[in-house]
């Protein structure tokens, strides 16, 4: 089509090879023009099936005109730095979670993209599905009374030992990987009067970053408590439960569910249980369809942003609450 958005995509990243790049080039609204890599051959290898444009380098494509928008699926300690620059070369921007490691950058990256008249854009794909939308519909409309207690888990298996998630020093560690799921679930079904009470970081023998983390939170107004668990060590987890008063409700596959999965929300309460089966969704397809809108208006809605800059505020507070106090010297 040649109205499509021109996206180029900042290295060969799995989740790029696996989810973005098919679900770019089926999506109607973009069309992949390029793949910027350091290694020419896994470039032009990862480029080759969409017909695009291998490039030298991220600061080639983040030059080049015929790129409306750049996809950041590079380690989390690199999203600040080419976000900026893709944003100062007037490029619409999608980046892996987190968006930055640090509120202040966040924000300022999101006053940039204002300034420019630019899309900047958190790749959280779950929040574009619509079994949590039920999930929070069912919450208002009292299917377990008052909420009292949030419950969420993610964790998965342990990678090889030279995955980059592993590297400190390119923003590695369970909290950054798996802890930003369940912390945005929370903001997501809760709302945003959420505060850190406590949080402890765990490493596994002979790893240098958290391989795996809790945190509890408290919901200002009602005092819900929230408590939330991920790691990078562990067998497959990804599920959540809301307890209210008069029962409780449980979702599972709740951040990863593929394509063809039958979302099911189980209900249970006095009466005892009862499910609701949703309908399928792609969340990765409506992620890009959700970025693509976010092209054509200039940016995303204001309540995507703000629950990028508390999401970046709790994942702070979480670090400086699981931080190992100072060791007294008497």
């Amino acid at each position: 089509m040649t109205d499509a958005i021109r996206v180029g995509v900042l290295g060969c990243a799995e989740i790029a090879r696996r989810r973005m790049l098919p679900a770019f080039a089926r999506s109607g609204a973009f069309e992949v023009a390029a793949i910027a890599s350091r290694d020419p051959g896994r470039g032009a290898a990862t480029a080759a099936p969409y017909g695009a444009r291998a490039l030298p380098g991220y600061a080639r494509l983040i030059e080049d005109g015929d790129v409306d928008a750049v996809y950041i699926p590079l380690p989390a300690a690199l999203h600040a730095r080419w976000a900026e620059a893709a944003l100062r070369a007037g490029k619409h921007v999608l980046a892996e979670k987190p968006l930055t490691t640090d509120p202040e950058v966040t924000a300022e990256l999101y006053a940039l993209a204002h300034t420019r008249g630019l899309a900047l854009m958190e790749n959280v794909m779950f929040v574009h599905h619509g079994q949590h939308a039920r999930v929070r519909r069912l919450v208002e409309d009292g299917a377990v009374g008052e909420p009292r207690s949030f419950q969420a888990t993610f964790t998965v298996p342990r990678r090889p030992a030279d995955d980059i998630r592993y590297r400190p020093e390119l923003g590695g560690g369970a909290l950054w990987d798996t802890g930003v799921y369940p912390v945005r679930a929370a903001r997501h079904i809760l709302g945003a009067d959420l505060t850190v009470v406590g949080a402890v970081a765990t490493a596994a023998p002979g790893f240098g970053v958290d391989t795996s983390g809790a945190a509890l939170l408290r919901r200002a107004g009602d005092g819900a408590c929230v408590h939330l668990s991920y790691g990078l060590d562990h067998g497959y987890r990804s599920t959540y439960e809301i307890s209210g008063s008069t029962g409780r409700l449980t979702l599972d596959m709740a951040f990863t569910p593929a394509a063809d999965h039958v979302p099911v929300v189980r209900l249970y309460d006095r009466s005892g249980g009862r499910e609701l089966t949703l309908d399928r969704e792609d969340q990765v397809a409506n992620t890009v369809a959700a970025f693509a809108a976010a092209v054509r208006r200039h940016g995303v809605p204001p309540e995507a942003e703000e629950a990028t800059l508390d999401q970046a505020k709790l994942l702070r507070e979480i670090v400086r609450a699981a931080a190992p106090a100072p060791q007294s010297c008497d």
